[in-house]
């Protein structure tokens, strides 16, 4: 079988260049970038914000925290979700156990979080950073307008202690 002009011009073509061959140089761009973000995005470690102005108290619990709506306390402020809502002065200076103020961002949050879940039953769960040097009057009063609030399960964060070292071991 005799060629065409335009097959004979392919082949020659064919031998001169070669066959085309697939640049992986981009494609192997784009994995590295894929992978980076997989990296970086896929991280199971629940982890609460930390703030110098608070200093958590120490325990030995293994158990890792969920992720639900945070209340920071030091000597100074309440802050909820990171937005200031009192001071810590107007609070213990009142005579209301309920604070005003934090009862009302709590029904907000608790409607934001029912308007996403549409389960009435479900109660609000809420992590307490607290400073362990602040006074025990106002943790009591955000106790209280928690429960006031239908949020039943409330955890206090804590700095997780080193573990004690066996007897005899020796320091590196």
């Amino acid at each position: 079988m005799k060629l065409s002009v335009k097959a004979k011009r392919m082949e020659r073509h064919h031998k001169r260049y070669g066959k085309g061959g697939l640049n992986l140089v981009s494609l192997m761009d784009i994995f590295t970038i894929l992978v980076f973000f997989l990296l970086v995005n896929s991280s199971n470690v629940e982890q609460l914000p930390s703030s110098k102005a608070i200093t958590l108290p120490e325990s030995k619990a293994e158990r890792l925290p969920e992720e639900t709506l945070l209340i920071l306390i030091n000597n100074d402020d309440l802050i909820v979700q990171g937005r200031k809502i009192a001071s810590a002065e107007q609070i213990i200076n009142s005579e209301d156990n309920v604070i005003p103020a934090l009862k009302a961002e709590l029904e907000l949050q608790l409607q934001n979080r029912l308007g996403l879940t549409q389960d009435l039953e479900d109660t609000g769960e809420v992590t307490i950073m607290g400073d362990k040097e602040i006074p025990y009057k106002l943790l009591k009063r955000i106790l209280y307008t928690l429960s006031a609030s239908n949020y039943k399960n409330i955890s206090l964060a804590v700095s997780k202690a080193a573990k004690d070292k066996p007897e005899g071991a020796s320091t590196p």
